[in-house]
């Protein structure tokens, strides 16, 4: 027994003999493969007698050609492809990415951003989010996708937080799992990644993470261990190392955890590029290289012809990919015939989710929903539809509409519009460069090249962002040298892949590059060097600089100064493979906000962001809505909410803090983005939320936050111990005068028996209702005994926090309405 846990506290959720698997490091320890022993409901037996016969009918060259990429022969330009073997009747597998829709050459639903979907705390809504991708993977040709991403939001930074749900481990969970028997109700294999801590895109490819076995199991775990039991066919293993040990070849989290604790009987496979190692990898537990087959193709059989890997472990990946294949009847040929695409459909279920995940952080005065009267719409993304952020994530959207369009279409008045901020800037003036450049753009033959010699001429000193438009390939653009350095060089590694969603492409479809620097007066030498290749090349040089961007304000303010009311769009334009250096909005943005705002206190402010942002210039809003990435219905979803055509019915899954220094990993190097190669999880269990409870720190916004058009009040609370866990009751009556939405949330404090660091309070449980005006609703909610558990790291499993505990149910982690105490693992219950 631990001494950390008094005795009547030690009921363990898992059951079984436990023992110790440590990892390479001997910091992370993990219970056995006996922990296993119980199949999760639905699973299928991991060797069936038609797997068998195809382990002993494929050759060794066969069997490990389905362990690793290779070039699809009918590519659709899905991420990866592994080849079948066509005498056995073993079908070609297409793998494709697909966060937010089903990313391939061809259209797709362009669904909202993950996170904008979890701001609805809705499980079934994620579940029919799923099934519109699990549907579209199928109907265009794919069998794997890649998604859904889980790992928690632990810093503002990350580039990839729109990707995934929540900074919470619980409503991680609940939604991953949800999502993952959508998506493979349709018939496509789910790959719930990355696993695991891959929290930022700052040195993903090298970073170490330090964690704690309890912090790694109570925190980033939960929504795997979720995803596992809600049957994922794949898991794909991270970049990073954990503990000291490649992600992708750790056996404590690829053996240990994944098989021997949580009892997966599926495939692991890499991220793209993320193996290290042949015979240490498949040791550990990997069973698939992805894109290619550097470490397990020919590696893999001179290894085995070596004796360094014993063929068994061959056959124990291989037989992993089968077992799932004959789950899912691609080996037998029972699989349903593939659908036809359901685009109104997947329409449908966009809208809905960028209605249901719309939050209202203010909104002052009435300023929402807007009003008859005239309307300024300002912002460049007010005219461009943002659909997604950059990477893996990026669809072709079957259509995607101008947010001002959509409110010119609903507006009952004149609706103006200004830019605000050019993103792509306007020519050089022909005065300015000598001899000019072509305003519409230069083409350039195949085969030939372009060259050009000419003088920039500065008045005053200012900063100039020279933006360069382009066709074709990243690594073929023009090179441009100003006095002799380039602007435009050519970024290392993964640099070039992945440059944003909405700016990093012209409406026009040319790629886009920027450069920024501080020009003193005087002539400046401008050379260009141009080359067709084999297609031809259009480019363009733009420019921006401080007098441009005070006259797009100057513009926006008059506009706004003549309207009666004003929606000012500020985005942030995210991706795979960066993070962000702040949570301030870009470029002019704030400085268009304040004058905007001092011109018509009438202005909401709609946020096409990523995650947190810092508004110093909240209290001069009427209102601000928090939109995220919304998909290809974002225009219309986001006019249905400002026009109060529906109420706002997402909730924060993040906590926004105030500014770049309050949050958990501010100020400490160590937990971000890490020194010397090493990143530490110091904060322990007390991720998002629970830190600014702990540390006492004011946020902008809470997790859970979200206003509505309506009113709440909450009463008659009750909580009761049952053998299922706390049973948590309370009334939610709609005191307003219009039908809207809740999101009832339910905290709970510490264990007085668990001698544990413990955050100050959990998130227990939710409920999403919609109520009409005065309607009273009675809702339960259950917390999990897993909630009201911590992980014991003497013992290597859960125990129980028993005890008299405090119960709060509230609208956010910070409006907390009602207090009660709850009797945990006792039988009795506590009553306000």
């Amino acid at each position: 027994m631990s001494d950390t846990v008094p005795r009547r506290a030690a009921l363990s959720l898992l059951g079984g003999t436990l023992a110790v698997v440590a990892a390479a490091t001997g910091s992370l320890a993990l219970a056995p493969r006996a922990a296993a022993r119980g199949r999760r409901p639905g699973a299928a037996p991991a060797r069936t007698p038609r797997v068998e016969r195809l382990l002993r009918a494929l050759t060794l060259d066969e069997k490990i050609s389905l362990l690793h990429g290779a070039p699809d022969p009918a590519a659709l330009g899905e991420a990866g492809y592994v080849p079948g073997v066509p005498r056995l009747g073993v079908p070609p597998l297409r793998l494709a990415d697909g966060p937010a829709g089903v990313r391939v050459t061809r259209p797709a639903t362009a669904l909202p951003a993950p996170v904008l979907l979890a701001s609805a705390f809705d499980p079934d809504l994620a579940r029919r989010y799923g099934q519109v991708i699990g549907r579209e993977g199928r109907a265009l040709g794919q069998d794997v996708l890649l998604s859904p991403m889980v790992n928690l939001i632990r810093t503002p930074y990350a580039g990839r937080n729109f990707e995934t749900f929540a900074e919470d481990p619980l409503l991680s969970a609940d939604l991953v799992a949800a999502e993952i028997a959508g998506i493979q109700a349709e018939g496509l294999i789910a790959t719930v990644k990355h696993f695991a801590m891959n929290n930022q895109e700052k040195d993903r490819m090298s970073v170490d993470v330090r964690v704690d076995e309890r912090t790694l199991h109570e925190v980033e775990l939960r929504a795997f261990e979720a995803a596992v039991r809600a049957g994922a066919g794949a898991v794909m293993g991270a970049y990073n190392k954990v503990n000291g040990v490649w992600a992708c070849e750790n056996e404590a989290l690829l053996t240990g955890v994944l098989r021997d604790l949580w009892g997966f009987d599926g495939w692991v496979m890499t991220d793209w590029y993320a193996a290290h190692s042949t015979d240490r990898a498949l040791l550990a537990g990997l069973d698939m290289e992805m894109p290619n087959g550097t470490w397990f193709g020919a590696a893999l059989r001179t290894a085995v012809d070596e004796g360094r890997v014993a063929e068994r472990y061959v056959d124990r990946a291989v037989g992993r990919v089968l077992a799932v294949m004959d789950r899912f009847g691609l080996l037998d040929g029972s699989a349903p015939p593939r659908p036809d695409r359901d685009a109104p459909a997947g329409a449908a279920v966009a809208l809905e989710v960028a209605k249901a995940g719309a939050i209202l952080l203010r909104n002052a005065h009435g300023t929402l929903p807007l009003g008859s009267g005239s309307l300024a719409v300002i912002g460049p993304t007010g005219a461009l539809p943002f659909v997604s952020g950059g990477g893996s994530a990026h669809v072709v959207p079957d259509h995607a509409d101008s947010p001002l369009e959509a409110l010119r279409a609903r507006a009952r008045g004149e609706v103006t519009y200004a830019l605000g901020e050019d993103l792509f800037g306007r020519p050089i003036p022909a005065g300015a460069l000598t001899p000019g450049l072509a305003e519409e753009g230069t083409r350039v033959a195949a085969g030939s090249t372009w060259t050009y010699e000419g003088t920039l001429t500065v008045g005053e000193a200012d900063e100039w962002t020279f933006v360069l438009h382009f066709s074709g390939a990243p690594t073929s653009r023009p090179k441009v040298r100003l006095d002799g350095t380039e602007l435009f060089p050519i970024a290392p590694g993964w640099g070039e892949s992945f440059r944003g969603g909405l700016i990093g492409t012209t409406p026009d479809g040319l790629a886009v590059r920027r450069a920024t620097l501080r020009l003193t007066p005087g002539a400046h030498r401008l050379s260009i060097t141009a080359q067709g290749g084999t297609s031809g090349l259009l480019f363009r040089l733009r420019h921006a600089t401080g007098a441009t961007r005070a006259a797009d304000v100057a513009e926006a303010v008059r506009t706004a100064r003549e309207a009666h009311q004003v929606v000012l769009f500020a985005y942030e334009d995210a991706t795979e493979g960066q993070d962000r250096t702040t949570i301030v909005l870009p470029g002019d943005q704030n400085r268009l906000i304040e004058a905007v705002t001092a011109a018509n206190p009438r202005t909401t402010v709609v946020l096409n962001t990523s995650s947190a942002t810092a508004m110093p210039w909240l209290e001069r809003t009427g209102a601000v809505l928090q939109m995220y990435y919304p998909g290809q219905e974002g225009a219309a979803a986001t006019a249905a909410v400002l026009f109060g055509d529906c109420d706002p019915g997402g909730r924060l899954t993040q906590t926004f803090p105030v500014d770049d220094d309050h949050h958990p990993v501010a100020g400490d190097p160590r937990r971000y983005p890490g020194t010397d190669g090493v990143e530490e999880y110091s904060e322990g269990v007390h991720v998002g939320h629970r830190w600014y409870d702990a540390q006492g720190v004011r946020p902008l916004f809470p997790f859970g936050h979200g206003l509505s058009y309506t009113s709440f009040a909450y009463d008659d609370p009750t909580a009761r111990w049952t053998r299922d866990g706390l049973e948590v009751g309370f009334t939610v009556h709609n005191t307003g005068r219009r039908a809207g939405v809740d999101v009832s949330q339910v905290y709970v404090g510490p264990s007085p028996d668990l001698r544990l660091d413990q955050p100050v309070r959990v998130l227990g449980g939710y409920r999403r209702l919609t109520l009409r005006p005065g309607e009273r609703r009675r809702v339960t909610v259950r917390v999990a005994p897993r909630t009201l558990s911590c992980w014991d790291t003497a013992r290597h499993g859960w125990v129980l926090g028993t005890g008299r505990r405090t119960v709060w149910i509230g609208a956010s982690s910070r409006d907390l309405r009602l207090r009660l105490d709850a009797a945990v693992g006792d039988g009795n219950a506590g009553r306000a």
